[in-house]
């Protein structure tokens, strides 16, 4: 699904590309690829030798490349998903790779980049307080169900942010840490360009569906990878629930249990034996079907990345995480 083609998204990637082309030539990349000023995107495909054209050092040295499907050895069949990758931290090689680029819509996905940015603006003791903005009316919409008045820590909003996925919560976060939801939205974007996730576009903190909110499993991967560089963040994912207490518009506390929606650390699924998951985040809409991104170990400890996009069922959702997850220690 390209959503690019609406004229104020080509706005808004040229402009990104642009500022990320910028960042990127002063930074110490390990590959240069070819940059598009159509789109504001990086061309994934090496130029041919004696090709010549703008480049710019895209991406770190301690990431991995996702430029073409890498589908192991035929073993893996994940017919059932849309895009998938698999990445080996430590040794920056991508394992497995289905349509990386693709921009799809990310549904709660969108979540760890709503952490990402009040992890690195907020403080954990900072007092959150709802507005009426913290009210949504789309059916079936996951909801903690608070109201304006409301008030909790962003340490206690985090936690029903990744565990349970509140999309009021979410809005709640926004309009706190960045003034207003459209203001912490445009953090998101820049965010998003400064760690060269070029492929992406906000419209909301939460994921519910805009068709120029978007964004690739490759882009879902960088993130991610930001994300993990916070201890609070590797914390609450890898929770299996958790008790927040906060006080409603009253004045009286209320506490309201969470449960982790990742069925790798609440019980409902298991991994390969040789594979420890230490968490993630969830998403499921409509348009974006069942989405999964994790944070997984091997026997020896070291780190992977996976992402799965668009399954079409909860259970194929972990029975192709599961196929990358196989993948580890092979």
């Amino acid at each position: 699904m390209r959503c690019i083609n609406k004229p104020s998204a080509l706005r808004y990637r040229f402009i990104a590309g642009f500022l990320s082309l910028i960042c990127m030539i002063f930074s110490c990349g390990c590959a240069a690829i070819p940059y598009s000023g159509e789109y504001g995107t990086y061309n994934m495909g090496a130029l041919s030798e004696g090709e010549t054209g703008l480049k710019a050092p895209a991406f770190a040295s301690s990431l991995c490349i996702a430029t073409n499907d890498l589908l192991g050895d035929g073993e893996i069949n994940l017919e059932t998903c849309e895009s998938a990758v698999l990445f080996d931290i430590n040794n920056k090689e991508v394992v497995y790779s289905k349509n990386a680029l693709e921009q799809l819509y990310p549904a709660s996905l969108t979540k760890i980049m709503t952490a990402l940015v009040a992890i690195k603006h907020g403080q954990m003791d900072q007092v959150l307080t709802a507005t009426n903005s913290v009210n949504i009316n789309e059916t079936g919409a996951q909801l903690a169900g608070i109201v304006a008045g409301d008030s909790m820590t962003l340490y206690q909003a985090l936690r029903i942010l990744l565990l349970y996925s509140a999309n009021d919560v979410a809005l709640l976060i926004a309009e706190n840490i960045g003034g207003s939801v459209d203001g912490f939205v445009a953090m998101m974007n820049e965010e998003a360009i400064s760690i060269g996730a070029t492929g992406t576009h906000f419209m909301n903190p939460h994921g519910l569906s805009d068709p120029e909110h978007y964004t690739t499993a490759y882009d879902l991967y960088l993130i991610f990878n930001e994300c993990i560089k916070y201890e609070e963040f590797t914390q609450i994912i890898s929770l299996q629930s958790f008790d927040v207490t906060y006080t409603n518009k009253n004045g009286k506390e209320v506490v309201l249990p969470v449960k982790n929606t990742n069925g790798y650390i609440n019980g409902s699924y298991n991994p390969p034996s040789n594979v420890t998951v230490i968490g993630g985040k969830t998403g499921t809409t409509t348009a974006a079907g069942h989405c999964l991104i994790l944070l997984s170990k091997d026997v020896n400890g070291a780190p992977y990345i996976s992402v799965v996009l668009k399954s079409d069922g909860t259970d194929s959702l972990y029975k192709n995480m599961n196929s990358l997850l196989d993948e580890i220690n092979t």
